[in-house]
């Protein structure tokens, strides 16, 4: 059977695109192609050096946002991906993207949805909400996306405790190591068709259908 083909959107260095590249790629799926909106970002050259196809719609180009959108969705779906994982990207979809691509778009979120996510909530502006709140756990969250802002079904969950003299950079450091763990194994679960959704919840098949 051939692997399921992914397609990954990003607008940073990358470094859960890299944590894809390492668990994922051509073992348990294949990443056919990694979209940035940011012309410099490093996960592009990632792909590059993995051999895989890297494309930028540079976003600030478009005067028409809409044709940024449309140029992007006209190119994903030339490749008919079974999965989009947006690794860091910053841009919120519009709803023809999940109307094509229904519960087949899946988003990481660094918190503990539905806390401290939403518009506005990005890189290290979720830390330091974290922080400034005083919560003692946040975490990391892999989720179905939608066309709202971080409010799709969550496929996995995991916490990370907060520390008394942590930063909003010494935070951010720990649970990137917990969003390279979870990433991987929610795209895993994903095409090895362990996920049912049934209205809001995620559920994860224990029946082991799929040999690793």
């Amino acid at each position: 059977m051939p692997l399921k083909k992914i397609v990954v959107l990003v607008s940073g260095s990358g470094t859960n695109l890299q944590c894809l590249i390492d668990k994922i790629h051509n073992k348990y799926a294949q990443i056919v192609a990694v979209i940035s909106d940011v012309p410099d970002a490093y996960a592009l050259k990632r792909a590059e050096n993995t051999g895989i196809a890297a494309k930028t719609f540079d976003y600030r180009s478009y005067q028409n946002k809409n044709l940024f959108y449309d140029d992007m969705l006209i190119y994903i779906n030339k490749i008919e991906p079974d999965l989009i994982v947006l690794a860091g990207f910053l841009k919120i979809l519009p709803e023809k993207f999940y109307n094509e691509y229904k519960n087949r778009i899946m988003n990481i979120h660094p918190s503990l949805i539905p806390a401290f996510c939403g518009k506005g909530y990005y890189g290290l502006k979720v830390h330091q909400a974290v922080i400034d709140y005083g919560v003692k756990i946040t975490g990391v969250t892999v989720h179905f996306a939608d066309a709202g802002a971080d409010t799709g079904p969550v496929i996995l969950q995991k916490a990370v405790e907060v520390f008394q003299d942590d930063t909003a950079e010494t935070l951010q450091k720990r649970v990137l190591g917990t969003e390279h763990e979870l990433l991987p194994e929610a795209v895993k679960l994903f095409v090895q068709q362990k996920l049912e959704i049934i209205g809001r919840k995620v559920y994860i098949k224990k029946s082991e259908a799929h040999n690793d």
